[in-house]
């Protein structure tokens, strides 16, 4: 586990500018998804209740720790091959196996000898842009006819070897909303909406619905097909900020990553939204979802943390067995595992992501797209509730001011576990008594 020096170190050095970085020189897909939600803790029994949604904690309670690694090993990668075989025309499995966008390579920092190259072999170029906010160009190219994407991503990194070549993976979202919303319910929907101050705090997610609940303004932006529509997940997530914020809140500025689109929550909309954020000059951005390292989002995270952007992120429901939960696992992103009533990690939370702080991910609840309040479980949920509490400590993107704003976190969390930071809560608890009960 990480001590304060050395987190806080390793991110003082990703702030400071460099000197080589090389400049990182989709077309919409699909029909509208009856669930834009998509999370790989939404599984079947005996894990979920199939009414309610939620993960039955008592199972996993009940279950060792060799069991547990098991059965949400599996759980996690019957999900994924479900995910990939009912989105077969939008969704295929990169070179490793993770679900990525059908057809669609994204390639930064390629030279004009290797650009010419690809295309001589019959890579057709997509897309060439640049992602404002964070100076950040990337070069899109379809993969050949009848060419799986696992084998185009290697041919085309053998033609471009200095270059960086990823598909554009997806992210799911990292906790369970208890009452499922079906797709009138979803489409009648409305919209938070605001004008928000300076210093608001980002969500990159889905649409937030309008809620009592939801005291502060809420501007949104969508990134992906349909969007900005109404999530349950955001707007749970949406409520949670709000009352943690309360009477201080300066708004959330939502990027809706997901809208209608069976391929929505891909590295590229997740890029495009920290770029509207940097823009916007965000201090705080709160990310609960979960996927693969990419080529494309990590020089994303990277670029919007030398503009003095703090992300923070979801460790992942995935289990122990898991492997490591980007954005999460980046270096300078501060990862958050969830906590139940009585104060201790979920079983079901990821480990092999480096965990900085804990916060109740279990016993709370938030705002339902059918007006009520429902309960909640997840990493997804202790996020937002971190970094509610980190925005109170940096309500400005000032790099010079992130090493006391961290500080300042890690002295008002109660230690978990063992002394000092650990590898399972972190530096501790925060914001403990946060959260609808």
């Amino acid at each position: 586990m990480k001590t304060i020096a050395k987190w806080i170190a390793a991110t003082l050095l990703l702030l400071t500018p460099a000197a080589a970085l090389p400049q990182l020189a989709l077309p919409g897909v699909g029909p509208v998804l009856p669930l834009p939600d998509r999370s790989l803790s939404n599984i079947t029994e005996p894990l979920v209740d199939p009414v309610s949604g939620m993960v039955d904690a008592s199972v996993l309670d009940r279950l060792s720790k060799s069991e547990l690694r098991t059965l949400l090993n599996r759980l996690r990668i019957g999900q994924v091959n479900q995910f990939l075989r009912q989105n077969h025309d939008y969704v295929e499995p990169d070179r490793n196996g993770d679900p990525a966008v059908r057809g669609v390579l994204i390639v930064t920092g390629i030279s004009p000898a290797s650009l010419e190259r690809a295309q001589k072999e019959g890579f057709e170029i997509l897309e060439r842009s640049e992602i404002e906010g964070i100076d950040l160009s990337y070069v899109k190219f379809a993969t050949r006819p009848d060419k799986p994407l696992k084998s185009e991503q290697k041919q085309l990194q053998k033609l471009a070897r200095e270059a960086e070549v990823s598909a554009d993976n997806i992210y799911f979202t990292s906790g369970a909303v208890a009452i499922p919303v079906n797709a009138s319910a979803l489409a009648s929907s409305a919209l938070a909406s605001g004008a928000v101050r300076s210093g608001a705090m980002g969500l990159i997610d889905g649409g937030v619905a309008r809620h009592r609940a939801i005291a502060m303004p809420v501007e949104q932006r969508g990134f992906a097909r349909g969007a900005p529509i109404a999530s349950s997940h955001a707007t749970a997530i949406a409520s949670l900020v709000s009352s943690s914020l309360k009477a201080n809140a300066r708004g959330l500025l939502a990027a809706d990553i997901y809208g209608s689109d069976p391929a929505g929550g891909n590295a590229t909309a997740i890029a495009r939204a920290l770029g509207w954020m940097a823009q916007r000059n965000v201090p705080v951005v709160a990310v609960s979802l979960v996927g693969p390292d990419n080529a494309l989002l990590g020089r994303a995270v990277r670029a919007a943390q030398q503009k003095g952007m703090l992300v923070v992120a979801a460790v992942g429901n995935d289990g122990p067995a898991a492997p490591a939960r980007y954005p999460a696992a980046y270096k300078g992103v501060i990862g958050v595992t969830g906590v139940d009533r009585r104060e201790r990690a979920l079983p079901e939370a990821g480990i092999a992501t480096p965990v900085d702080f804990a916060a109740p991910g279990a016993g709370i609840k938030g705002a339902s797209l059918d007006g009520t309040l429902v309960p909640l479980r997840g990493t997804s949920f202790a996020a937002p509730l971190v970094a509610a509490r980190l925005l109170a400590h940096y309500p400005a993107t000032n790099i010079s001011k992130i090493e006391s704003a961290v500080t300042g976190l890690i002295n008002e969390a109660k230690d978990l576990g063992k002394n000092g930071a650990d590898k399972i809560y972190g530096h501790g608890l925060v914001c403990g008594n946060c959260g609808v009960r």
